[in-house]
C-alpha cells in the first residue's frame, strides 16, 4: 500500500435518532460536513482524516445482512481518539457527561497514557487518551 496518499476513516454507527445525536456530539464542539448530512445520515468531522457517520438505524441496516448490536447492551467496538493533555481528555469527558453521556469506569492513568471514557446517547463507547510524549 502506498505511503503517498493519506488514507482516510469513516467509522459508521447507528443511531436512534439523527438530529438528537448531532445535537449531543455538536455540543462536545464536533461539525458535520453538510454535503454528506441529510434525514438519514451525518458526516461528523473529527479531523481531516478521521469522520464518523451517524446512520439511522433503518438506513444502516441497508449496509448489513447482520442484525445491528444494541449497544447499550453489547459492546462490539470502542472508538478511541488521541488527546493533546489530560486535560483536554477530561473536559472532552466531562462536556459528554453533561450533554446525557455516562461514564462506564473510572480514568485510568497508566502513568504512560491518562484514559477516560463515555457511552454516547446510543450506547457507542468511546475512550480518550493523551499519551506521554504527545504535543500537548
Amino acid at each position: 500500500m502506498s505511503n503517498a496518499t493519506q488514507q482516510m476513516i469513516f467509522v459508521n454507527l447507528p443511531v436512534r435518532d439523527l438530529e438528537v445525536s448531532k445535537a449531543f456530539f455538536a455540543a462536545l464542539g464536533y461539525t458535520f460536513n453538510p454535503t454528506f448530512t441529510d434525514e438519514k445520515a451525518a458526516c461528523m468531522i473529527i479531523s481531516d482524516s478521521i469522520f464518523v457517520m451517524l446512520l439511522v438505524e433503518t438506513f444502516f441496516a441497508q449496509f448489513t445482512t447482520q442484525p445491528i448490536s444494541d449497544a447499550r447492551r453489547q459492546t462490539e467496538v470502542i472508538t478511541c481518539l488521541s488527546a493533546e493533555s489530560r486535560k483536554a481528555v477530561d473536559v472532552l469527558v466531562d462536556t459528554a457527561l453533561k450533554a446525557g453521556a455516562r461514564e462506564p469506569q473510572p480514568a485510568r492513568d497508566y502513568g504512560f497514557m491518562y484514559q477516560r471514557g463515555f457511552q454516547d446517547l446510543d450506547g457507542h463507547l468511546w475512550e480518550i487518551a493523551h499519551m506521554e510524549g504527545e504535543p500537548g
